[in-house]
């Protein structure tokens, strides 16, 4: 199974001089794995890079996971060129605590008023599908199981599996505990905790949002964000290989993040790199 980033900013792209070696495009993951179709996480607008890449490969099955529809996660998709190229065949799963609502929000992005194309006109062999968060569905030989996360206007986490190795993608959520609780304090892990637990114990891979600081966290307790040693303190308690920090702030530049990630060079159990756009991982096996 083979991991590359294609956007790994928050709320707004932000491309400039100052984030050329970390990347300025919002949230995009492509996973591939031999004989599987190539899976998606978000579409921000690091797809639209992503999508003109993949018109040079063979494979033509995708399967897109949305976290959720706010604007940095779905700007891309009215950019991404495979959607209209009727040669891919494109399952795109939203996650929706009501199933029969869930094609409204993308109707409210593709209606022609914020974008010339709208949903209706997206070719038949683009398939919306909605899944309450908390299911376990396949893709081809993958096994995705996904998990609601906390975030305003609610989010989805993913596992995916293959064979023996699994990456699990939690973006745009809060710590599942409070400062001075739970993990991240030294203490038994709060029901929250234990319920994630259960999903990402023992990934390879965890790719965790860490949008602000441990003191901007403190004063931004209630936008859905996390911070590096929550994220840290459970991938330790659930036994990851790797833990890739995620999701970056808009105002933090190359220098931040690169301080971000000499602090952290060191770690292990896990191991914890910062995501750059660009970067890819091999996981063997």
């Amino acid at each position: 199974m083979r991991v590359r980033f294609w956007g790994v900013r928050g709320s707004i792209p932000v491309p400039g001089t100052d984030t050329l070696r970390f990347g300025g495009n919002t949230a995009c993951v492509e996973v591939s794995a031999e004989g599987a179709p190539t899976v998606v996480l978000d579409c921000g607008s690091g797809a639209r890079p992503l999508g003109r890449d993949l018109l040079t490969r063979s494979g033509r099955d995708l399967c897109v996971l949305l976290s959720h529809y706010h604007l940095d996660h779905v700007l891309g998709l009215p950019f991404f060129d495979p959607m209209y190229a009727p040669s891919f065949q494109i399952r795109v799963v939203m996650p929706d605590p009501d199933p029969p609502a869930t094609d409204l929000p993308l109707k409210h992005l593709l209606n022609g008023r914020f974008h010339p194309v709208r949903l209706p006109e997206i070719p038949p062999s683009v398939r919306f599908e909605s899944i309450r968060p908390g299911a376990t569905f396949p893709c081809g030989p993958i096994r995705i199981r996904s998990v609601p996360l906390i975030h305003p206007g609610g989010s989805c986490g993913y596992r995916i599996t293959h064979g023996r190795r699994s990456l699990v993608y939690f973006t745009d959520t809060a710590p599942f505990a409070q400062p001075g609780e739970g993990l991240a304090a030294g203490r038994d892990p709060t029901e929250a905790e234990s319920r994630i637990l259960d999903v990402v114990r023992g990934a390879d891979v965890l790719v965790y949002d860490t949008m602000f600081t441990l003191d901007q966290f403190i004063t931004k307790m209630s936008w859905g964000h996390s911070y590096p040693e929550y994220a840290v303190a459970l991938a330790r308690a659930a036994e990851v290989a790797h833990l890739v920090l995620y999701h970056h702030a808009p105002d933090a530049n190359d220098a931040d993040l690169e301080e971000i990630a000499a602090r952290w060079a060191d770690h292990s159990a896990p191991a914890v790199s910062v995501a750059r756009e660009g970067g890819a991982m091999d996981l063997e096996g």
